[in-house]
């Protein structure tokens, strides 16, 4: 591979790949840009305010996505063989640094939760960044999982018990929910008896009320998404205002940077609920078109995911998906408040470094596949058989 294929736009090999692997490079560049410019709107306000510099979080998120398109390229035009090989160390990598985030004074505490590790000004989350591991490593387990002994899955499953157990005692139930509900679709997918599926998904029910019971600030979060209107003021206020904000771009919306709730009425309105400041200034047909990206996104993932012959290919197309359109629509949801309030972010959207490279890593991984699965293979010819002897004619 040389060094300018790492810049996308000096990657003259895109020409030469697959139908679906260009389409899906494409749409992923312009979900990316089209993060940006809601970044740009929704963050102004607040880098204005905190820091006099209103581009404050657009530069740093430049940053991040230039890190995150070298990640995407070398991933894109790297073996998945090869990537598949690495994925379980990294997995240790970031399982460690997740029980150390849980130690005190090393793990950054912010509002109660211990989920980053302060490196100079950059915050590492490795809650985030493992996610793309765990897609690669599940698929390596359900995918092979017949032939498998049944030591090497119960170690496996025990691994991902524990990174589960970790991001829950941060606490960080949003982001083990996700990555729970992402390991058993994979699973799913991969052809697991349905016993163990069945069982797995009471075990994780059963996980998430006791944290919920524990945790009064889930429970309230859960209490106030069923009304938010009866303690506006307080619990239910962020959904409140997001609800507003989306209310309030009417048809077309407001026009873009002319957001009113982005002006310090949403609370963290360019990280989780930044969804609702681009409806406000989008509207309704903004809402749609960004909708209908994911589900022509989803769509060719899917057909990406049915079009290979490897089984554990097939599962890093699925688990891609789930982590890219999966985590969106959640994100849109609990913005539109339709589901409980969560702390996920918006991916190729949402302002913070580790999100940004983590999907931007995802979607390299999906477009791999695509390559892999759809690009043409040298054949060998048999070869004929020799005549003995010279014809008589």
């Amino acid at each position: 591979m040389e060094l300018r294929q790492l810049i996308p736009l000096f990657d003259t090999s895109v020409s030469r790949w697959a139908t679906l692997a260009r389409l899906l490079r494409w749409l992923t560049l312009l979900w990316v840009f089209i993060g940006l410019v809601i970044l740009f709107s929704a963050s102004y306000p607040v880098g204005e305010a905190e820091f006099g510099d209103g581009w404050y979080y657009f530069k740093r998120q430049i940053i991040s996505i230039i890190i995150g398109l070298v990640v995407f390229n070398w991933v894109i035009h790297s073996p998945l063989r090869r990537i598949l090989g690495m994925a379980h160390w990294f997995v240790f990598l970031f399982l460690a640094l997740i029980f150390v985030t849980l130690i005190p004074g090393v793990g950054t505490n912010t509002n109660g939760a211990a989920r980053w590790i302060a490196l100079g000004s950059f915050q590492l989350q490795p809650s985030e960044l493992i996610k793309p591991f765990l897609v690669l490593q599940s698929a390596r387990l359900f995918g092979q999982w017949h032939k498998l002994k049944w030591q090497s899955r119960l170690i496996w499953l025990s691994i991902f018990a524990l990174v589960l157990g970790g991001i829950l005692a941060q606490p960080n139930l949003s982001t083990t929910a996700l990555c729970g509900m992402a390991l058993w679709l994979i699973a799913l997918a991969g052809g697991l008896p349905y016993t163990y599926l069945t069982m797995t998904a009471i075990g994780g029910v059963l996980l998430a009320f006791g944290s919920i019971s524990r945790h009064d600030y889930q429970k309230r979060r859960v209490l106030s998404f069923l009304n938010p209107w009866e303690d506006a003021l307080n619990n239910g206020y962020q959904l409140v205002q997001s609800l507003l904000a989306i209310g309030s771009g009417g048809s077309w919306g407001m026009g873009y940077g002319l957001s009113q709730q982005k002006l310090f009425y949403l609370p963290i309105q360019y990280t989780d609920f930044i969804f609702a400041v681009f409806a406000e200034e989008f509207g309704f047909v903004g809402c749609t078109l960004f909708l209908l990206l994911l589900v022509v996104y989803g769509a060719i993932a899917l057909f990406v995911a049915f079009k290979t012959t490897n089984p554990v290919h097939r599962l890093v197309a699925i688990g891609a998906m789930i982590f890219l359109v999966g985590q969106s629509l959640l994100n849109i949801g609990v913005a539109a408040g339709a589901l409980p309030t969560t702390g996920l972010p918006l991916p190729l959207v949402s302002y913070g470094g580790n999100s940004i490279i983590a999907s931007l890593l995802i979607a390299g991984l999906l477009i791999r596949v695509a390559r892999e699965s759809s690009e043409g293979q040298v054949v060998s010819l048999p070869q004929r058989s020799s005549v003995k002897g010279r014809s008589r004619f």
